[in-house]
């Protein structure tokens, strides 16, 4: 997920004084309206509870008013601390830091926390009406969708809920799985946009999984509509035998047996103004390492399913329970110890044949995956380290546990 401080911006107090405000973005889209004495208190929250050697460096107080460069200079450094914050597992996932920016949220938007009715569609279309506060966050919206479809308390963690935007020739693209830091129906409504929807949609990766989903009834049907759905938008694409296998188990009503004959997704670009680039630095020969870079208004949830999925492998390696891994995630307490619990492995494998180079495990050709903004030039050779954030998907696995 990524976070940005684009902009500053000037605000009246209620004494008639102004104040620089900081315009805190997710995927490019504002979240929320803060001050630095703001930041600056959840900082020192957090170093209560963490202790400072975890913390990243915080912009030092200014005892006399900011110039231009400086307030430009803080803003830089307050978005490199707030994007360290939240990719740091143990800090980015704490309630400290996921209630600061909810109710920062709420603020900026000044939504008052009411009952309200919720839209949350399924992939087939259908609407779901729940009824929730305007408060509410992630997992409990969750909650309450997965009650009124009557889906099994067990299966919730198996799904989730994402902000996508239909256009009006019927594209349609992913803004973001909706995170334990924000409010959904705020994080919806404040976009004044009908084009934006919430839906529900299974969040794992490995099909094997399907089976424990499509014990349930409700289960079953949740997954296949997803994936008649993602047949029509050509999300999957299927050939003309499993066409004729499609039409002939639809004419049955045999869903157990559509929903693996057709798993597995792609997401559709759709429209987007942001350019962004998914890169990571490959091991290409011994001692010569290069940044490999995908553009692609998609690269932001290429990043986040990247980590999702390795996260799942690891967990399920393991021995552990998705169950307990959704969960976690859910509540933002999955740290990459839960996922790799006795299963790190060297870097060099001894080759069986000692003329041949050691074969070099995938943690060692991927050093870093990450995240930027297209700037004014496309060079990959103009890539700098500050330029990215980090997302550490493949720290202690393997090319054989791929």
């Amino acid at each position: 997920m990524h976070f940005s401080i684009p902009e500053t911006e000037a605000l009246s107090a209620d004494n008639g004084s102004t104040y620089v405000a900081y315009n805190i973005h997710v995927n490019g889209v504002l979240h929320c309206r803060v001050r630095y004495s703001e930041l600056y208190g959840l900082h020192e929250q957090l170093r209560k509870e963490y202790g400072t050697n975890v913390l990243p460096h915080f912009p030092p107080k200014k005892i006399f008013t900011l110039t231009a460069a400086e307030v430009e200079q803080r803003r830089e450094q307050l978005e490199k601390y707030i994007q360290s914050v939240r990719q740091d597992c143990l800090l980015g996932g704490s309630e400290a830091f996921n209630s600061f920016l909810r109710k920062a949220q709420q603020e900026t938007q000044q939504i008052p926390t009411q009952e309200v009715q919720l839209d949350v569609y399924l992939s087939n279309g259908q609407k779901v009406k729940v009824n929730i506060f305007s408060s509410d966050q992630t997992e409990d919206v969750l909650e309450a969708v997965a009650a009124k479809l009557d889906l099994p308390d067990d299966l919730v963690g198996y799904f989730s809920l994402f902000l996508i935007r239909e256009g009006s020739d019927d594209s349609c693209s992913f803004v973001r799985k909706l995170q334990e830091f924000e409010l959904p129906y705020i994080s919806v409504t404040s976009l004044k946009n009908t084009e934006y929807r919430i839906v529900l949609r299974k969040s794992y990766w490995d099909t094997a999984y399907d089976n424990d989903v499509m014990e349930n009834r409700v289960g079953l049907n949740l997954l296949y509509a997803q994936t008649v759905a993602d047949i029509e938008r050509g999300w999957i694409l299927v050939n003309k035998e499993q066409h004729r296998q499609l039409k002939s188990l639809q004419e049955k009503g045999s869903k157990k047996e559509q929903v693996p004959l057709m798993n597995g997704t792609a997401n559709s670009p759709g429209k987007t103004e942001t350019k962004l680039e998914l890169a990571f630095e490959y091991l290409m020969s011994k001692d010569r390492l290069q940044w490999v870079t995908i553009s692609s208004p998609q690269a932001i949830m290429m990043s986040i399913s990247l980590q999702a999925m390795v996260d799942e492998l690891m967990v399920k390696k393991s021995g552990g329970n998705i169950k307990k891994m959704l969960k976690k995630r859910m509540n933002g307490a999955l740290r990459r110890s839960d996922s790799q619990q006795a299963v790190k492995s060297p870097p060099l494998l001894d080759s069986p044949d000692s003329n041949r180079e050691p074969i070099v495990k995938l943690s060692s050709k991927l050093s870093s995956v990450s995240i930027r903004g297209i700037g004014t030039s496309n060079s990959s050779s103009d890539i700098r380290a500050n330029d990215f954030h980090g997302n550490y998907a493949f720290e202690g696995i393997g090319d054989d546990d791929l």
